[in-house]
């Protein structure tokens, strides 16, 4: 169904509206990338929401694309809503009044302290839990892109040492701490369940799924999505990266120690965090001065 509706919207656009070949390879592109997010969470083209549209710009925000393709993603994806409501595929247009990048309040969203607390305290009956716990832990403890995290192999992170070897974006390798919490989870995990998960096989990555292979990040995707419905929010891999920064930096850290941490290349992007915590700073003052 969904290769057929873009198939057909692809006519569309060169046939009706006279699009350019080019200008047609990028709608197909920019809604393959769509559709890829669609199919992490078991849903097509043709019956999404707007909530799966904004996961979706998160997450291509979290990868730090340009300003300039995030506004071409949004008009592709606009395009083929306006396009299934012609064709009376749906009947509303989930990307309607959706904002360009240039109106956004470009503030990355972040759990409260409470959240967290109550996130990575749960617990469930599945068999994965212990690698589940231990990457949620360890995502919050270090700050990692979701990419980063389900990369990690055995011989990047140091025990004793207490740190982490990542190879970024760009191949840039940062050393990044992690903490006793997170350094526990991965013990216990490493013992009690990555043995009997591969069984018997053999594989360099931290965390494996059955059939002995690194977890993808579609699956971890899906993987928070879980947990983050049994405490009662809208939880994503990005959302407890942007909860390590803007914790950090709400407990006294420093711009450039966190841009280290994070492997942002340039200080304007971890800059984003400051606005945070001031906004979070006129609200508490707003709600409980007298006279606010």
């Amino acid at each position: 169904m969904s290769v057929e509706i873009l198939k057909d919207f692809l006519i569309y656009l060169s046939v009706e509206r006279g699009l350019s070949k080019n200008t047609v390879e990028s709608y197909s592109r920019d809604v393959k990338l769509f559709q890829k997010l669609l199919t992490s969470k078991n849903k097509r083209l043709g019956s999404f929401s707007r909530a799966d549209i904004l996961d979706f710009l998160n997450d291509v925000k979290d990868k730090e694309y340009s300003t300039t393709s995030i506004c071409r993603f949004i008009s592709s994806i606009r395009g083929i809503c306006r396009y299934m409501v012609i064709e009376k595929i749906i009947k509303e247009d989930p990307s309607e009044n959706l904002q360009t990048p240039k109106k956004w309040e470009r503030l990355p969203k972040a759990l409260s302290l409470e959240d967290v607390i109550s996130l990575l305290d749960s617990r469930t009956d599945s068999a994965a839990f212990l690698r589940d716990t231990a990457m949620l832990e360890l995502l919050y403890s270090s700050g990692l892109r979701v990419s980063e995290l389900v990369s990690l192999k055995l011989g990047d992170i140091n025990f004793e040492a207490g740190f982490l070897r990542i190879l970024g974006k760009g191949s840039k390798e940062r050393v990044v701490p992690i903490n006793s919490r997170a350094l526990d989870k991965v013990k216990k995990y490493m013992k009690e369940l990555r043995p009997a998960v591969l069984k018997k096989k053999q594989s360099d990555y931290l965390f494996v799924t059955n059939r002995g292979g690194a977890m993808t990040r579609q699956r971890f995707w899906q993987t928070t999505k879980k947990y983050g419905k049994q405490i009662g929010v809208n939880l994503s891999p990005h959302t407890l990266r942007h909860s390590f920064a803007t914790h950090l930096l709400e407990g006294g850290a420093d711009l450039r120690s966190l841009q280290k941490m994070l492997g942002h290349s340039d200080i304007s992007t971890t800059q984003i965090y400051t606005k945070v915590s001031t906004d979070r700073i006129k609200k508490v003052y707003t709600q409980h001065h007298p006279r606010a």
